[in-house]
């Protein structure tokens, strides 16, 4: 029995590599192949295509890049279909993986196909519950409030938590502030500028802005920047100098501690916040995408107010400030982060109310990657029973 996982972004290849790791150690010997980036790489699964070009956001972004994401849904599904895995796993990114589960399904409905992480039904775009249960077999979700959505259209749907609030590994600030010459007194501010090659070009210039001045109002406050593994070539292009100011750290392993020792966080929006709030450092968030598509998302399609997970699941209040479009402004930033690095009692008020927050979601049991595995496996057995 084999298993072919599909991953097209950072924090889908995480999750993919996770739950990969926790198939075989739950059902060793299994055949593993698939499409993806490093962290899938790194169990030695080779993708035949290259990821990066499907790190694309937003309405315009999208149909930019549509026939390239076309092309490559093409290629996945002729190696898919070639290999005949069992069953296939559809990391995230929605437009891509309904793109390639279509193809599958009509080429060889006999290879069942799991999506791991649904769209965001109750936030936007209801419909898509039909269409997904139309396309695959079984959805592995993130939270309780999505099954009612499928439940008309009889997809299989198992709810395995928040991936990044499942993790739960409490970062070591003390040893990464001792490893990179910080003292334990000194403030930090961490820069996370994002995944895709999108957010270092409209989100990143905006954080490492007003990260440069904090710096300049307070040059005791040291500055680490932490660019996910997927934008690093890009990041380094963009700001080359961003070392001279700052300690801009690349190593994956450190990333939990480097969280752990910061003061506060200036993130773009995406699962690292919820990473962050794990590690109980307070943050704001920054985020802006193409106007036409922002337009679209708040007239038609968006019925949130909030696009922080930690604030949308919170009956959609602000609990993390965002900063977003017109607000997403250097120094509207660097003023939050200075009046909380200039008064610790509002510092400690943000954690506690972030800690409050977060306790809301976190679900007790198996962590979600181990839950994701046991339906997986399940698919196989049932395959092997048939």
């Amino acid at each position: 029995m084999s298993i072919y996982f599909v991953a097209a972004e950072a924090s889908g290849d995480l999750l993919a590599r996770e739950v990969a790791e926790a198939v075989l150690k739950k059902a060793p010997g299994t055949a593993l192949d698939g499409i993806g980036g490093a962290e899938l790489a790194s169990l030695g699964i080779q993708s035949p295509i290259d990821i990066a070009p499907l790190s694309v956001l937003g309405f315009i972004e999208g149909i930019r890049a549509y026939s390239n994401v076309v092309e490559l849904a093409d290629v996945a599904a002729d190696d898919i279909c070639t290999k005949k895995p069992s069953v296939v796993v559809l990391v995230d990114s929605w437009g891509f993986m309904l793109r390639v589960a279509q193809r599958v399904r009509a080429r060889d409905p006999s290879i069942r196909l799991i999506k791991l992480i649904g769209p965001q039904v109750w936030a936007t775009r209801p419909g898509r519950a039909k269409t997904l249960a139309a396309t695959v077999d079984h959805l592995l979700c993130m939270h309780d409030i999505e099954v009612p959505f499928y439940d008309p259209f009889g997809l299989k749907v198992t709810v395995i938590g928040n991936p990044a609030l499942a993790r739960g590994e409490k970062g070591d600030g003390a040893s990464f502030r001792a490893a990179h010459g910080i003292g334990d007194a000194a403030p930090v501010v961490l820069v996370l500028p994002g995944s895709r090659r999108s957010e270092v070009a409209s989100v990143a210039p905006v954080l490492m802005e007003a990260a440069r001045a904090i710096k300049s109002r307070r040059p005791d406050v040291r500055i680490v920047v932490q660019p996910a593994s997927s934008i690093q070539l890009e990041f380094r292009a963009r700001f080359p100098d961003a070392g001279d100011w700052s300690n801009v750290n690349t190593n994956p392993a450190e990333r939990y501690d480097a969280m752990a020792a910061s003061t506060l966080a200036l993130a773009c929006s995406g699962t690292v916040t919820s990473e962050v709030a794990m590690q109980g450092t307070p943050m704001v968030v920054g985020y802006k995408t193409g106007w036409i598509t922002w337009a679209l998302a708040r007239g038609l399609l968006y019925k949130k107010t909030h696009i922080t997970l930690l604030n949308i699941l919170n009956d959609d209040t602000e609990i993390v400030p965002e900063f977003v479009q017109t607000r997403l402004d250097a120094r509207l930033i660097a003023d939050k982060a200075m009046t909380w690095i200039n008064h610790p009692a509002e510092l400690a008020a943000q954690k506690a109310r972030q800690q409050a927050a977060l306790r809301a979601l976190v679900r007790n049991g198996a962590p979600a990657a181990e839950i994701a595995a046991d339906a997986i496996i399940e698919e196989l057995g049932g395959l092997s029973g048939s």
